[in-house]
């Protein structure tokens, strides 16, 4: 047993390595922005309206690629939660 263990250390460091990263993008990407205040969300939301008007979504699509380009994982769901209140914001026919 601690021979499979010994001769396979490198292969389960690399599967804990890949876990790891895939936790991790999981958190910073899907998870920690489901913690920004609904507030928060729905300011920028106003804010982009306000600014922007019908092209409200594509600026906050242009912020979203923006921070994918930089590979900044939270900006990114950040944004993503911004596009979806326009989305469900549009449908409800709230703004045009």
């Amino acid at each position: 047993m601690t021979t499979v263990l010994i001769d396979y250390a490198p292969l389960f460091a690399f599967i804990g390595l890949i876990c790891g990263v895939a936790i991790w993008h999981a958190w910073d990407f899907r998870l920690r922005p489901l913690f920004i205040p609904k507030a928060e969300i729905n300011a920028v939301v106003n804010e982009l309206i306000a600014k922007h008007g019908p092209r409200a979504e594509e600026m906050a699509y242009i912020e979203e690629d923006r921070a994918w380009r930089y590979s900044n994982t939270y900006d990114q769901g950040k944004w993503r939660r911004v596009r979806r209140e326009l989305w469900r914001r549009y449908r409800r026919g709230e703004w045009e």
